[in-house]
């Protein structure tokens, strides 16, 4: 499985941006598909996550209904909407794809908020 996360930049405090995941490979089902991020200096840490089963997703409570993760299966890609970002939203992001196999990693794409 390869995740490609794309999306990532420079914006603004109070900016948005939309990150996107694909995987491709071979994909297996049911699966998760989540985003995590590494701030600075700091250890990587779940953002919010969507499971294939039941739509069911979840949110770190940093996030505070700013961000939207969604996904679009028949794509077997993975979004997170940000909006209304701060400068402790800079970090490295990462999408994984979690499956009963393991887990699988992207590349990770930059976001930096300035103030």
């Amino acid at each position: 499985v390869q995740l490609q996360a794309s999306g990532g930049g420079l914006v603004q405090a109070g900016g948005s941006l939309r990150l996107s995941c694909a995987a491709s490979g071979s994909i297996v089902s049911p699966n998760l598909m989540a985003w995590y991020r590494q701030p600075p200096g700091k250890q990587r840490e779940l953002v919010a996550a969507t499971a294939t089963v039941g739509s069911v997703t979840n949110y770190a409570d940093f996030v505070q209904g700013r961000f939207t993760i969604s996904r679009d299966n028949a794509r077997n890609t993975v979004y997170l909407q940000m909006n209304r970002l701060k400068p402790e939203d800079t970090a490295v992001y990462y999408c994984k794809l979690a499956d009963r196999r393991g887990n699988f990693w992207g590349q990770g794409t930059q976001v930096t908020v300035s103030s």
